[in-house]
């Protein structure tokens, strides 16, 4: 079953399209990049979130916020891997933040060699998409990056307040794991 990008308010994008306009943000912004791509990301969650519930209904699945945990964690895995965005799978950390996994996200480009995580429109699309199930505000952190040399793209979702702990404790240097663990 494939999704309808035109019905559903979407339109591909080449991965080097997405790079490139990564990197010329970048380029001209400097750190204020991350936010613009992060603003734009959590702007397209919407539109992304009614696809996922029509292309849900199209297969007689449900609407999300009533399928179990499990089903809904393989269910947008799958859209989000047929949309191209590439594999997804959901776990958590600590039982405080729920992790996303992709050895192969189309928004990393593991040629750009970055300094830091640089999925930043991914981020914010994930805030927006996940908060509509979980009813709340969300915010996503994206810890390893393969466009930073990590061979996989780990985001971290959890609510603002432990994530805002999270993000604190590693700015003193802890690794993300053992700071999830320190907010628990």
């Amino acid at each position: 079953m494939t999704i309808d990008l035109s019905g559903s308010g979407m339109l591909a994008i080449t991965r080097d399209a997405l790079t490139a306009l990564r990197a010329a943000l970048m380029r001209d912004t400097g750190p204020a990049a991350a936010g613009y791509l992060q603003e734009a990301g959590y702007a397209g969650g919407g539109a992304l979130f009614d696809a996922f519930r029509r292309w849900l209904a199209s297969r007689g699945v449900g609407e999300p916020e009533s399928l179990p945990v499990e089903v809904f964690q393989q269910e947008s895995a799958e859209f989000f891997r047929r949309a191209g965005w590439g594999s997804l799978q959901v776990g958590a950390l600590h039982d405080m933040v729920a992790t996303l996994d992709s050895s192969d996200w189309g928004e990393a480009a593991p040629e750009s060699a970055l300094e830091q995580p640089g999925c930043h429109l991914s981020a914010g699309m994930f805030a927006d998409f996940f908060g509509r199930v979980a009813d709340a505000p969300l915010a996503v952190m994206e810890v390893e990056c393969r466009s930073a040399g990590a061979d996989r793209c780990r985001f971290l979702l959890g609510s603002t307040e432990v994530m805002q702990a999270v993000y604190e404790q590693m700015s003193q240097g802890a690794g993300y794991a053992d700071a999830v663990g320190a907010s628990a």
